[in-house]
């Protein structure tokens, strides 16, 4: 800073001093020497400590600001991110063994029903054979009954109907001994005979 006020201080009176003697010489040599004194600032070693000076301010500041300021506010959002996933992977978890528990409850439950429904068709089946096989035993019995009852008739009515044949045919055969020989046979002689031919 102290060094530049010296350069600016050199050229003011690098400028007034031609007042005095030749004008345009110095203008002139003013003009044209100006731009070429001295070497860029931030090139030029003499600067170099003050440079160096402010640059060790300014990092100190930004130092400080960002360790103070930026840096602990970016650490808490990349925490509370941090966070956040762990808690979401969390839940997601969680939510994953339910489910795994709810499939598993589902099966146990569908497989328990299945097995039930089995045994209740067994049970079904095994009872409604039985109830058939009763049913049939009690048809057959009542047919039996039936068609020994019906044989019976059968008998009754054949053995009707043979001594209804006997008797007719002791009256046919007494009528037809009358007729041809003219003697009169009576009816219990005609069965007599009839039963003597049939033994």
């Amino acid at each position: 800073m102290s060094q530049t006020t010296i350069v600016v201080a050199e050229e003011t009176t690098a400028v007034q001093a031609p007042a005095e003697g030749e004008t345009g010489h110095t203008t002139e040599s003013t003009g044209h020497d100006g731009g070429h004194k001295g070497a860029f600032p931030p090139m030029d070693a003499t600067t170099f400590p003050s440079q160096i000076f402010w640059l060790v301010i300014f990092f100190a500041l930004l130092y400080l600001l960002m360790s103070k300021l930026a840096l602990p506010k970016m650490a808490a959002v990349l925490e509370k991110r941090h966070k956040t996933i762990e808690s979401d992977l969390a839940k997601a978890s969680a939510l994953k063994n339910e489910t795994e528990t709810a499939i598993q409850s589902y099966e146990k439950a569908l497989a328990d029903a299945r097995a039930k429904a089995q045994a209740i068709a067994a049970e079904t089946r095994a009872k409604m054979n039985a109830e058939m096989e009763a049913e049939r035993t009690a048809l057959e019995q009542k047919i039996g009954a039936k068609t020994a009852e019906a044989e019976a008739k059968i008998a009754a009515a054949k053995a009707s109907a043979m001594k209804d044949v006997g008797e007719v045919a002791a009256e046919t055969a007494a009528e037809i001994v009358s007729e041809l020989t003219g003697a009169t046979v009576s009816k219990a002689e005609a069965a007599k005979a009839i039963a003597g031919l049939k033994g």
